[in-house]
């Protein structure tokens, strides 16, 4: 079934888990500077996955994983800082990091998709 919506893409459905459970994690954190941060590197991977999808070009959409990849880069770096911060805990750390690894290795196999399609 090919898809018809970028809503269909597993890749984007778990990337939008992740920003909700980041958002859930961090809602009340006072450190409005990190917790701003986090949210928007969270935000941004379901965001360009999207907005690469709606380019309808398998350059333009690698382009935008690629970018999504570097935003889950971003989030696992203020996850591994969040509980030395004492902003999470380290079982919120270790479910948060699970999902941001498996929204990385969705984006990793997506791209080489689309590359070996290019060939």
């Amino acid at each position: 079934m090919a898809t018809q919506s970028f809503k269909d893409l597993i890749v984007w459905q778990r990337a939008k888990t992740l920003y909700v459970e980041i958002h859930k994690a961090f809602k009340d954190v006072k450190d409005y500077s990190f917790r701003d941060q986090i949210l928007r590197a969270a935000l941004s991977v379901p965001n360009n996955i999207a907005e690469g999808y709606a380019r309808r070009s398998d350059k333009a959409f690698k382009n935008f994983l690629f970018i999504a990849k570097g935003s889950v880069a971003e989030v696992e770096s203020m996850l591994l800082m969040a509980p030395e911060l004492d902003l999470i805990n380290k079982e919120e750390q270790i479910e948060l990091l699970a999902i941001a690894e498996e929204v990385s290795k969705l984006l990793m196999g997506f791209m080489k998709k689309l590359s070996a399609e290019d060939s």
